[in-house]
């Protein structure tokens, strides 16, 4: 018999409630919290909708997150939370009043501008298309059309990083380091500050080629996952990261978010290549 997860938490928005989900996600993980369940009221425009999943909440003991960018929508779910004891928590409000107090301007009250579909909106889709077909070295010729260029050997997380920076707008190729593969001359053309080199802890590595070649099926005893193999190829890409001489990351114990956060920060500071 099917029963309700004991930690209930309500989104409501008058978007489609992704911002207020990604500050839940975010908490929710400083927690062992078993059975929570997330469930997003969307494009809330009227009072008795709000009354709705509030009452909804209330019986199912849970606390609801809300980004409502109407003053009477909020006021409405504030009355509703000390009506039903209700624990509601406004993720957008304070900061929307504090940037209208500190800077003497109105905010313009509008509903899913966060994804309209505007200029950035485009950029980002392009971006997107981009990561996708220089995937992994696929033309080199794209080395001189991209925002960011990222070299690394096999299973440095590449690809999933190039994803990342692509959703954030810039356009993004990887290139993979090999011994055996000679340089694209084109390397050597691209403006200081574009090209970042990736590193790993070497026993890091092997433990992920090796899972690697478990889920394609494929014996373990290659040269692929032999760790003078590793070292060697690290060696090798960062000999040819400070001919470069470009900024190099140390991944291995940092998520996609952390590695994309450095380079954009290095990006912005205009070619500066700070020790990151």
């Amino acid at each position: 018999m099917y029963q309700s997860p004991a930690h209930f938490i309500a989104i409501c928005s008058d978007s489609i409630g992704e911002t207020a989900e990604a500050v839940v996600q975010a908490a929710l993980r400083q927690f062992e919290l078993k059975g929570a369940e997330i469930k997003r009221y969307m494009n809330v425009r009227e009072e008795d909708e709000i009354v709705q999943l509030m009452n909804e909440v209330s019986a199912r003991n849970g606390v609801v997150a809300y980004t409502l960018v109407q003053p009477e929508l909020r006021e409405v779910i504030r009355e509703e939370a000390v009506r039903l004891n209700v624990r509601a928590v406004d993720i957008m409000g304070p900061m929307v009043q504090a940037i209208a107090d500190t800077f003497n301007d109105y905010p313009k009250r509008m509903p899913g501008l966060l994804h309209r579909l505007d200029e950035g909106y485009f950029r980002r889709v392009e971006a997107m298309e981009f990561a996708v077909q220089y995937d992994d070295g696929k033309d080199v010729g794209a080395i001189l059309k991209a925002d960011v260029i990222l070299l690394g050997v096999s299973r440095i997380s590449k690809t999933p990083l190039s994803m990342f920076l692509a959703h954030k707008g810039y356009k993004t190729v990887n290139y993979p380091v090999v011994p055996e593969l000679s340089t694209p001359s084109q390397l050597k053309e691209v403006s200081p500050g574009k090209i970042f080199g990736l590193t790993m802890d070497a026993r890091h590595l092997l433990k992920i080629r090796t899972e690697r070649l478990k889920v394609m099926g494929l014996p373990n005893e290659v040269q692929y996952t032999a760790l003078e193999r590793i070292e060697e190829e690290l060696q090798y890409a960062h000999n040819l990261f400070q001919q470069l001489n470009c900024p190099v990351i140390d991944v291995t114990d940092k998520a996609i978010e952390e590695t994309a956060g450095l380079i954009i920060q290095s990006l912005s500071q205009e070619g500066s290549m700070p020790s990151i």
